[in-house]
């Protein structure tokens, strides 16, 4: 990797460590507040930067017809070409070009997909470091080769970030005959692999990794680091006393390059509301009796009287009478029913299995065993566990054998790991609205890319029932509908539950369908495969939203496309849109709606107040006004982001309160 690269990245020193990734940015509230007014204005400006973009796209263009003249060999050699220049010039524009110019030669040999200009455009972007807004369908598998290959010829070891292990998997499987062909070797890092095939996946040029498992694998290298440290003197101990030394092994990753975060808005934005936390296993000497005696407690408690609910920040704090009571319960008994703040945290935690963490939402019991649902991305997070005896509280509650109690060891939030990277660049088709956050705490600039082909995709609005009934039979009729017509069509609910009661409700009515959930996840590829035929229904979590390219039958193209209904609408209008990009990809026909209820979690959590006047409003079959719908969408979707970002900036706070506590200690993070 050269100093021309690293300068261009304006790169000047590593943080002291492992490997090479940029230090801790010590920005306060005042560069925040700049940073969102920058990053409000940056989409403004987008125009300029894509006359720029532009030119260059031009110049790749203008270089297709040499280039498809070459054979194999010749088009081989100007590679090898291009990678001494890149290796010992960096980022040079002329360089670049003539990368790109190949990459797009070389997959529509081996893919059969030429790159359009947009994506030509979109590359450029990602090369310097900007948040590419692409719209759904547009390609952005695609377009991330092409700085992907840039990047690791110059020198420097590139991460591809996504949201689960099936595009990381599908996309690094596309896209490796590429790679080969320029000499580069790419890696998959997937939840449950082995040590040794994670250190060999992330050793290579190009790594498409899961989010989660590459920030987890960072905590371990970072963990390791200390225990080095800390045996250093044992080592001395043993060299003096004629031990042989074994050898340290290796850290897991190279150092933190060059990222590209697919489905940006979700990893550095939904999922950033809380840190990524490493616990060692404990045994617990008091065992299932205490879980039980704190869930038939709490189970007594009244909500307002003895504790504070706050359902939207998934949050319960006792009040003054309810450490009164807990006191009073705990009057004579030993262990942590002595210690007051012990006590109150342990009922805190029963109170929180009791209301806040439901069966099939938040978590679902395979095997005997209690399964965290990812929320963001509808999948099982295998091997994971809810800290602080929360997890064991969960499963006393559901009747399964008692799992270890974990304890802290390390912690990191997204927001302190991906500020890391020595380069950060993004992609998603959401990310306008949350520009603001986008730079003033990763300081990337969003710069929205035009789309290749009109899009024709139809919105038949929005229906709001009184309640779940209506919704679900209304759900049902739509589908039947589409189906009749030899249209495909694809529901989309927040839960597991919720995409169970729709099978329910379509088997009743006779209605043919697949269920795509985390219980059905080694079925998913099939699944989505089968989804674009004519008279398909899937019924599908968030599983089916981001990434899933739901690929149409000709008959499908011609009765319509893919129609998507959305049942409940989620916290952030960003998620919902996602769902409906499903249709009307790249140009293709298609429609969406969302037939909702006002039962839906995000209207009970954050219009509550108002839903008794809105009921009274609703018409004789249960249909909401269509104005006050729209109305009552605005509202609570504003207040959970404003919530969720509030979130966000006190988990970054607590961050770094942790941090300074920590370092005071002499201790990592």
């Amino acid at each position: 990797m050269s100093r021309a690269l690293l300068a261009g990245w304006q790169v000047h020193a590593f943080a002291p460590g492992l490997y090479p990734e940029r230090g801790d940015l010590r920005d306060n509230r005042f560069d925040r507040l700049l940073g969102r007014l920058g990053g409000r204005w940056a989409p403004r400006g987008a125009s300029l930067r894509r006359q720029r973009g532009r030119r260059f796209v031009a110049q790749v263009e203008a270089q297709a017809d040499a280039l498809a003249a070459l054979d194999d060999g010749e088009l081989g050699r100007r590679a090898a070409a291009v990678r001494l220049t890149l290796a010992s010039d960096g980022l040079a524009e002329a360089a670049v070009v003539a990368c790109f110019a190949l990459v797009r030669e070389v997959c529509a040999r081996l893919l059969g997909l030429r790159h359009y200009p947009v994506q030509l455009l979109g590359g450029h972007a990602l090369l310097y470091g900007k948040l590419a807004e692409m719209q759904t369908g547009e390609g952005k598998t695609l377009t991330a080769v092409l700085p992907a290959v840039t990047v690791a010829l110059a020198g420097a070891p590139v991460h591809v970030i996504t949201v689960n292990d099936y595009l990381a998997r599908r996309d690094a499987e596309l896209l490796a005959p590429v790679y080969r062909f320029f000499g580069l070797r790419v890696g998959l890092v997937v939840p449950g692999q082995e040590r040794d095939e994670r250190v060999a996946a992330y050793a290579c040029d190009v790594s498409y990794c899961v989010n989660k498992d590459l920030v987890f694998d960072y905590l371990r290298d970072r963990i390791s680091q200390k225990r080095r440290r800390s045996a250093s003197r044992a080592l001395v101990d043993g060299w003096l006393a004629g031990a042989r030394p074994g050898a340290a092994a290796p850290a897991l990753l190279r150092g933190l390059f060059y990222a590209i975060v697919d489905e940006a808005d979700s990893v550095l934005i939904d999922e950033a509301r809380t840190p990524l936390i490493i616990s060692s296993d404990t045994d617990d000497p008091q065992g299932r009796a205490l879980y039980e005696q704190a869930l038939a407690l709490a189970a007594g408690l009244a909500a307002k009287e003895h504790y504070r609910l706050r359902r939207h920040e998934r949050s319960i704090e006792l009040s003054d009478a309810g450490r009164g009571a807990v006191g009073e319960f705990a009057r004579g008994l030993p262990g942590l029913w002595a210690i007051a703040r012990a006590r109150e945290e342990l009922v805190e935690q029963a109170l929180s299995a009791l209301h806040l963490f439901e069966l099939d939402r938040h978590y679902l019991i395979a095997d005997g065993k209690l399964q965290i649902v990812d929320e963001y991305t509808g999948r099982v997070l295998p091997d994971r566990s809810w800290e602080r005896g929360l997890h064991q509280m969960l499963e006393v509650k559901e009747g399964l054998d008692l799992s270890k109690r974990r304890d802290t060891i390390s912690r990191i939030t997204y927001q302190r790991f991906f500020r890391r990277y020595l380069c950060l660049a993004g992609m998603t088709g959401t990310a306008t609205e949350v520009a603001p956050e986008m730079r003033s705490v990763y300081a990337l600039d969003v710069v929205p890319i035009p789309t290749n082909e009109p899009m024709i995709r139809r919105h038949l609005g929005q229906r709001v029932y009184c309640d779940g009934e209506r919704r679900w039979a209304a759900v049902v009729e739509r589908a039947g509908e589409m189906r009749a017509g030899g249209r495909a069509v694809l529901i989309g609910t927040r839960s597991v539950a919720a995409s169970e009661v729709a099978s329910q409700r379509l088997l009743a009515a006779g209605l043919p369908h697949e269920v795509l959930n985390a219980r059905q996840d080694a079925q998913e590829a099939e699944i989505i495969r089968q989804a674009g035929t004519p008279g398909r229904i899937t019924v599908a979590t968030n599983m089916a939203g981001r990434g899933t390219d739901i690929v149409l039958s000709d008959a499908v193209r011609a009765a319509g496309g893919l129609h998507v209904i959305l049942s409940e609408f989620h916290d952030a209008a960003r998620i919902d849109r996602q769902l409906f990009g499903r249709a009307g990809r790249q140009g293709d026909p298609g429609s969406c709606e969302a037939i909702v209820a006002l039962d839906d979690e995000l209207f009970v959590a954050h219009a509550a107040p108002w839903l008794g006047w809105l009921r009274a409003r609703a018409a004789a079959d249960g249909l909401l006004p269509p104005a006050l719908g729209r109305l009552l969408r605005r509202l609570a979707q504003g207040a959970a982001e404003r919530q969720n970002a509030r979130i966000r900036r006190q988990t970054m706070e607590q961050d770094k309160r942790v941090e300074q506590s920590l370092a005071f200690a002499g201790r990592g993070e």
